[in-house]
C-alpha cells in the first residue's frame, strides 16, 4: 500500500516538473521571437534610411541676377582636365582629382545652400530653325544656360554651337545619335557616342583640348528597358571622369505641351517650391513653343527669387 502511494507520488512530481520545463521553454521561446521581431524591424527602418538618401543624393528632385558677363574670364581655367583616367595598382580605374570633384558637384547639385538656384537646360541641338532665338532670349536677359548637344546636329550647325561657348553657355553631351537602339546596345557604346559627340564639338569650336566631362542620357539615366545597360553606363562614364545630369522639372515641350499656358503650368507643377531646379527644356527644329514661351518662363522665374546659373558656377 506505502509502496503504490510513494509510486503515484513520484509520478506526479515528474509530471509537475515535465509541465515546469514546458513553461520555461516556452516562455524563453516567446523572448527569442520578440528579440527576432525587434531586430528585424530595427535592420528594415535602418535600410528604409539608406535607400531615402540614395535617392535624396541620386535623383532628389528638390534653389536676381548674379548672371556672368559673357564667358566667365576663367572659364577655360574652370573646364575639366580632358586626361585619360590611369590604372593603380590593382588595375583599378583612377580618375584626376578635379575629375572627381567635378562629379561630385554635379551629383550634389540639389543641395545647393546658396539661395534659390535655376539652371536652364536644352537639349538636341543646335538647330538653325530654334536655337539663335533662344541664343538672343538669353543674352536679352544676360542669362548663361547649359546645352546638352546632339553631335549629329553640331556637324550640321557648329557656327551656332561656337556661339553657344563663346557666349558663355556651357556645352554638354547628349549623345551622337539620339538613337536608342544604337546608344543602349552596351555601355561601351554610350562611351563611344559620348566620345563621337565630344570630337565634334572640338572640331567647331576648333579647340582640341574641349572636353565638357558631362553626359545626359536620352530618356534619363534611370530607368526604362534599357535600365541595366544604363547602370553599367553610369559606372563606365564616373571610371571615366564624366558626370551625367538628369532633371528636376520640366515643360514636356517634347510631351506634346502645345500652348504658352501649357509649357507654364507644366513648368510651375513641376519645380514643386524646389530651391535648386534643373529644367529641361529643347531647341530642336520642331520645339518653336520652346523660344515663343521662354521670356514668359525667364520672368516666372525671376518673380520666385531664383538666380540663373549653369554648369560653369559648380566648378
Amino acid at each position: 500500500m506505502y509502496r503504490k502511494i510513494e509510486i503515484v507520488g513520484m509520478r506526479k512530481d515528474r509530471d509537475k516538473k515535465i509541465v515546469f520545463a514546458i513553461i520555461i521553454f516556452s516562455i524563453i521561446g516567446i523572448i527569442a521571437s520578440l528579440g527576432f521581431i525587434f531586430y528585424n524591424k530595427h535592420k528594415i527602418v535602418e535600410a528604409s534610411a539608406q535607400n531615402t538618401n540614395v535617392i535624396t543624393e541620386e535623383v532628389s528632385m528638390s534653389d536676381n541676377s548674379a548672371n556672368i558677363e559673357g564667358k566667365s574670364d576663367n572659364a577655360e581655367d574652370k573646364e575639366v582636365s580632358n586626361s585619360q583616367p590611369s590604372d593603380d595598382a590593382n588595375g583599378n580605374k583612377q580618375i584626376s582629382e578635379d575629375a572627381q570633384k567635378f562629379i561630385d558637384s554635379v551629383k550634389n547639385i540639389y543641395n545647393g545652400t546658396d539661395g534659390k538656384r535655376v539652371f536652364l537646360t536644352f537639349d538636341d541641338g543646335p538647330t538653325k530653325e530654334v536655337t539663335p532665338h533662344i541664343l538672343d532670349i538669353l543674352d536679352k536677359y544676360n542669362i548663361k544656360a547649359t546645352f546638352f548637344v546632339l553631335g549629329t546636329r553640331v556637324e550640321q550647325n557648329p557656327d551656332i554651337l561656337k556661339r553657344e561657348y563663346d557666349s558663355g553657355h556651357y556645352i554638354a553631351n547628349h549623345s551622337f545619335s539620339h538613337k536608342y537602339s544604337s546608344i543602349y546596345k552596351s555601355a561601351d557604346s554610350v562611351l563611344e557616342e559620348y566620345n563621337r559627340t565630344e570630337n565634334a564639338i572640338r572640331v567647331a569650336l576648333g579647340n582640341n583640348s574641349y572636353s565638357s566631362n558631362l553626359f545626359r542620357f536620352p530618356g534619363g539615366s534611370y530607368g526604362g528597358q534599357y535600365e541595366k545597360i544604363k547602370k553599367e553606363a553610369r559606372k563606365k562614364l564616373n571610371e571615366n571622369g564624366i558626370a551625367y545630369l538628369d532633371w528636376s522639372a520640366l515643360t514636356y515641350d517634347a510631351e506634346g505641351a502645345k500652348t504658352k499656358d501649357a509649357i507654364l503650368s507644366n513648368l510651375k507643377e513641376t519645380i514643386n517650391g524646389w530651391d535648386n531646379v534643373v529644367i529641361l527644356m529643347h531647341d530642336a527644329a520642331d520645339k518653336k513653343i520652346t523660344y515663343e514661351t521662354l521670356e514668359d518662363v525667364i520672368k516666372y522665374l525671376q518673380g520666385k527669387g531664383y538666380n540663373f546659373k549653369n554648369i560653369y558656377d559648380i566648378m
